[in-house]
């Protein structure tokens, strides 16, 4: 298989996991501050993150790493409000 492929397959697969957690969130099945809400946020932003950076598409790249950024801010600040 061809790089492009790979890289396309990649971006594919990181849409449709932010695609799912905006679906779950909007349909109110989790809650903004979940773990399966953020881990899918950083899935999908760094799938996103790995297919712009192939394609030159740095504007895409900056806005899905600094997505991927907040979404591990807030399961770090999660994780250390829960165990304090």
């Amino acid at each position: 298989m061809n790089n492009h492929l790979w890289f396309d397959a990649i971006g594919w697969v990181g849409a449709a996991a932010l695609l799912v957690a905006y679906a779950m969130i909007s349909a109110r099945k989790w809650e903004g501050h979940s773990s399966a809400f953020q881990l899918l946020n950083v899935g999908g932003s760094l799938l996103l993150a790995a297919n712009t950076i192939f394609y030159g598409s740095y504007p895409s790249t900056f806005v899905n790493l600094i997505w991927a950024a907040i979404a591990i801010f807030s399961i770090a600040t999660r994780k250390r409000v829960s165990s304090g």
